[in-house]
């Protein structure tokens, strides 16, 4: 019995030591690791640094001018964007200006909306936010009531429906809040990943990875209005309230 707890008692503090040697194993090689990335950072500058020592005036000048060249093209993309009615969310008031504005436009979000579906108002809100802050797409709006040839010939028979037209073509479609999450309260980063999905503005996010929870359930398969059950009436609605 006493030899029994004389080898216990000398094994506990042998296996603090055990524990505290992986602990200090594990420490050096995270400190190993560290400072291997942080050399790896300083070759970079110093390489880049480097180059920049090795370039006579003429160089330096040409990749100043390229970068102010650079500058130069954005800025008139700009203009260019803003004299097309980009920066803003606006309403056409016919299916015929809807025909004009997909034509000058590469990129062009369109919202068929109805007065008396509360959704709408709940799409209004984040396209005001993505129109401002997405330059390089036209945000529009179109009441369906007023386009009821290219409602159906765009087969729109669930209020809301965003169509996103591409080079003057209509590539894709998002059809109530079935994409968003399934909740009326979704964010204005969820809707600006939907629409990064159809690469109809440019997403600076991670794509495979919806701003909204339940991924599992809704993931990137995304409604097709071929399979929206139509109920008799001319133009279904997401809406409860309808």
């Amino acid at each position: 019995m006493e030899e029994s707890q004389r080898n216990s008692t000398k094994t506990k503090p042998f296996r603090r030591m055990e524990a505290n040697t992986s602990v200090d194993m594990f420490s050096k090689v995270l400190e190993n690791q560290l400072l291997q990335t942080t050399k790896l950072v300083e070759e970079h500058l110093d390489s880049e640094i480097q180059k920049l020592d090795q370039m006579d005036e003429d160089e330096l000048e040409r990749l100043k001018e390229k970068r102010l060249e650079a500058l130069r093209k954005a800025q008139q993309q700009k203009q260019e964007w803003l004299s097309k009615g980009h920066g803003e969310y606006r309403e056409i008031p016919s299916e015929r200006d809807f025909f004009q504005e997909v034509k000058e436009s590469k990129k062009v979000v369109c919202h068929f909306y109805r007065d008396s579906t509360f959704r709408c108002k709940i799409l209004d809100r984040h396209l005001v936010i993505l129109s401002k802050k997405h330059l390089e797409t036209k945000f529009l709006k179109l009441n369906v009531e007023k386009a009821p040839f290219l409602c159906e010939r765009l087969r729109i028979k669930v209020i809301p429906t965003l169509a996103l037209v591409k080079d003057g073509k209509t590539q894709d479609y998002v059809v109530g809040f079935t994409d968003l999450g399934n909740t009326d309260d979704f964010t204005t980063e969820t809707l600006e990943w939907r629409l990064g999905c159809s690469d109809i503005l440019n997403y600076s996010g991670n794509l495979m990875e919806p701003p909204f929870q339940s991924q599992k359930k809704f993931g990137t398969n995304f409604t097709k209005l071929e399979k929206k059950t139509i109920r008799g009436k001319k133009y279904d609605s997401d809406s409860d309230d309808d």
